[in-house]
């Protein structure tokens, strides 16, 4: 016999809702079929200007751009989405040289995969970049606020995503700048070495020619310190890895 009063089941989640960018359909349709065969919603289209719709349209969590796309440039796209779009981005491309890497990271990217790829290691990028994300901006609704951080007169708020210059102007920063400077506040005057701010940052080790980290740490330094080429917060330590000079006051 049915139960008369059957309990309701909580509503099942909404899936993490992925947008390929790619103008090869074949693999807008791999990725789309093997993505939502691990539970994510997906979405493919094939230039810019669909990509701006759908932006515009749906509630998505995470971009993975193809760099060559028809009649746009997929760098130009990187920048657009880096600005104007909060979420993270992964570029996917045929693009393998260093150069494109670094200028890919440059501009905002959130990692850089090259094909062809595995797509074992880019479920695994994808959540790891998810994960960053969503830890980030979650808070902690039960506990104490996040502590923020002061030095050298700027501020940064953990809960608001937030970085403050002395002036009180807002300092845009990507997902990994942000990430990368929570971790040197936390840790001042303290040697991080190359192989612990990648794994913390992207989630992997670092490879012998890999950049990314350097990459970032360039980035961030254009943003906060006062004369960029000769650095006073973020300084190198030859050998060992990078050090955040500057005292730090936790409010």
């Amino acid at each position: 016999m049915s139960n008369p009063h059957p309990t309701e089941s909580p509503p099942c989640p909404p899936a993490t809702h992925l947008l390929v960018v790619d103008d090869d359909a074949e693999v807008g349709s791999l990725l789309q079929r093997y993505f939502t065969g691990q539970g994510f919603r997906v979405s493919a289209v094939g230039d810019g200007r669909t990509m701006r719709a759908c932006l515009a349209q749906e509630s998505v969590q995470l971009v993975l751009l193809d760099l060559g796309l028809p009649g746009e440039d997929g760098f130009e796209l990187t920048r657009e989405l880096h600005e104007h779009w909060r979420g993270p981005v992964i570029i996917v491309t045929g693009r393998g040289e260093s150069v494109d890497r670094v200028v890919g990271l440059e501009l905002g990217a959130d990692d850089y995969v090259t094909k062809p790829f595995d797509l074992r290691e880019l479920l695994a990028r994808v959540r790891s970049v998810l994960r960053r994300a969503s830890e980030a901006g979650r808070g902690n609704a039960n506990g104490p606020a996040p502590t923020c951080y002061g030095f050298a007169g700027y501020r940064l708020d953990p809960q608001a995503r937030r970085l403050t210059n002395p002036q009180g102007v807002s300092v845009p920063l990507t997902h990994g700048e942000f990430e990368l400077l929570s971790l040197f506040v936390e840790h001042p005057q303290q040697v991080l070495s190359r192989d612990d701010l990648m794994t913390r940052i992207h989630g992997r080790d670092a490879g012998p020619y890999d950049r990314a980290i350097d990459v970032q740490i360039g980035r961030l330094r254009r943003k906060i310190e006062p004369d960029p080429a000769r650095p006073t917060l973020i300084k190198a330590i030859r050998g060992s890895g990078y050090l955040f000079a500057e005292a730090v006051q936790r409010e």
